[in-house]
């Protein structure tokens, strides 16, 4: 086990930093520090050493040159088992540092800001502190490093119980986490570098791509009880997202879990009105609205194809209360997720013991922005996700029938659910209810016809929503026979006129989008 006799303390997380410091103190360690650290150290009664005077070489540059000495990293890489080390060290004044407590400022935080220049982002690259953490890492037999604030408390309770020393275990432990922090860091300014080119302009997308997830639970299996898995999630916690869901019931979800409920947040966090999506194998088999009660959103969405809903995956956008818990344990459910439930809720709900009850915080308002991710054999698919603004009444009417406002209603809920239909894609709908689905289809027509033939509440006077256009315009003569009085699509097709044609016979109103929504 090592003795800690000697820490240094340079952080930019400041939490916990002042109370950790007392008790190092308190176990006779001599607090080497620089900066705003040392200031806050000494202004709290704390006995610190700058780091200048002990190596004897003033901070320069302004701050560049601080660290980057001799005495501090011969004293972190020093191995004190070997003696040519230890003569080193007598030889040239370099005191052993057996603890670094160092933690970085996160580089994305940086250049997201809004104005940051290339110029600001470089003189924002720390040089110091993943030196003599990357150097405090690999002597980890003899040096503990902590990077996490979380840490403190175990490292203090391990201390309390050794009389001061810290084992090898647990030093090993502490340089992992080491490792991973510099290896996201290092990613962040790769990934942020790698999109400027030498001209100064901006890229959409680096040379090179780095990413880091930590584990959140190993699976019992994958999507099929042969394959091994496990979730991974961003290291982002204020994310209103399934990563970051806490689940209050219910068995340990599974590979197929995560899969539909990310799919069914998804969706249902594109409505504003209360709502309620119901996901079977990552398409929606039910999804509606109301203005009036949640209770009423979800009788809507499961009286879509109740067959279906049957072990599905149901989303909310609002608070689950008793009434509408009380429908839901009407029927068997993998998982329920919600922004919360309230007490009366969970008290219904925790009688079916297995079903999941996830709860998804959406204080902070930050919903998954950024890169989509696809991996294929050999590499990787990155795009933006599929967040293109879109207003209704921005569309372009391209039959003689314009629709009507409750069909414009209609036609915009439609929009917002077949996007999360997988292609080719055709929904059938009213102002606040699916009706039919038509998924994953080799032809659109297929998909018209299936959304017809899968539907249980009646098509006539409903609308349809189709994710890219229609190539011929069997689809438009299939959808007049269902009853459907006005279309939503892309637009785009060489036959477009035809389309249209077919629409004007029909007496249906069609509006073109100009966005195409292919989900693979």
């Amino acid at each position: 086990m090592n003795q800690i006799k000697r820490a240094l303390i340079s952080v930019t997380d400041k939490i916990g930093i002042v109370e950790f410091a007392q008790k190092l103190s308190s176990f006779g360690v001599e607090i080497l520090s620089t900066g705003g650290t040392a200031a806050q150290l000494r202004n709290s009664g704390i006995k610190v050493k700058d780091v200048s005077e002990y190596t004897g070489f003033p901070e320069m540059m302004d701050g560049r040159l601080k660290t980057l000495h001799p005495k501090i990293h011969g004293g972190l890489l020093a191995l004190r088992n070997n003696p040519e080390h230890v003569k080193a060290m007598k030889e040239h004044g370099i005191d052993p540092i057996d603890m670094v407590v160092i933690n970085l400022y996160r580089f994305e935080d940086t250049v997201a800001k809004e104005g940051c220049t290339l110029e600001h982002a470089i003189e924002n690259i720390d040089i110091g502190g993943p030196t003599m953490l990357r150097a405090a890492a690999k002597n980890h037999h003899f040096v503990t490093v902590i990077t996490n604030p979380a840490d403190y408390n175990p490292i203090l309770e391990e201390m309390k119980k050794t009389g001061g020393k810290i084992s090898e275990a647990t030093n090993f432990q502490l340089a992992v986490k080491v490792f991973q922090t510099t290896a996201r860091y290092d990613g962040a300014i790769s990934n942020y570098l790698g999109t400027i080119t030498p001209e100064g302009t901006k890229k959409e997308f680096p040379d090179t791509f780095t990413s880091q997830y930590s584990l959140a639970q190993n699976l019992r299996y994958g999507e099929n009880p042969h394959q091994k898995a496990a979730f991974y999630r961003e290291n982002d916690n204020t994310l209103a997202a399934i990563s970051n869901a806490r689940q209050l019931q219910g068995k340990e979800l599974s590979y197929n879990n995560i899969m539909d409920s990310d799919a069914a947040w998804q969706a249902v966090s594109d409505f504003t009105l209360p709502a309620a999506v119901i996901i079977k194998h990552a398409n929606p088999c039910g999804a509606a609205t109301s203005s009036a009660a949640l209770v009423e959103a979800y009788t809507k969405a499961l009286a879509t194809d109740p067959i279906s809903a049957f072990g599905g995956i149901v989303a909310f956008n609002r608070p689950v209360d008793k009434a509408t818990a009380e429908e839901l344990a009407k029927i068997f459910l993998e998982v329920i997720m919600a922004p919360a439930f309230d007490t009366a809720a969970i008290d219904i709900l925790s009688a079916k013991k297995n079903v999941r009850l996830l709860e998804i915080s959406t204080a902070s308002g930050k919903y998954v922005s950024g890169y989509d991710f696809r991996r294929v054999a050999g590499g990787l698919l990155i795009q933006d996700r599929d967040n293109a603004p879109f207003d209704i009444r921005q569309t372009k009417v391209v039959t003689k029938r314009k629709p009507t406002e409750e069909e414009y209603q209609a036609l915009n809920f439609a929009w917002h659910v077949v996007k999360y239909v997988k292609s080719n894609a055709i929904v059938y709908a009213t102002k606040d209810q699916l009706v039919g689905v038509g998924a994953g289809q080799t032809s659109r027509v297929d998909s018209v016809k299936i959304a017809k033939m899968k539907a249980v509440l009646p098509t006539k006077g409903c609308v349809l929503g189709s994710d890219a256009f229609f190539p011929f315009r069997d689809g438009i003569d299939m959808a007049a026979e269902a009853g459907i009085t006005a279309i939503i699509q892309p637009g785009g097709s060489v036959r477009d006129e035809e389309t249209i044609q077919a629409a004007d016979e029909h007496g249906i109103a069609m509006i073109f989008t100009g966005v195409r929504h292919f989900k693979h």
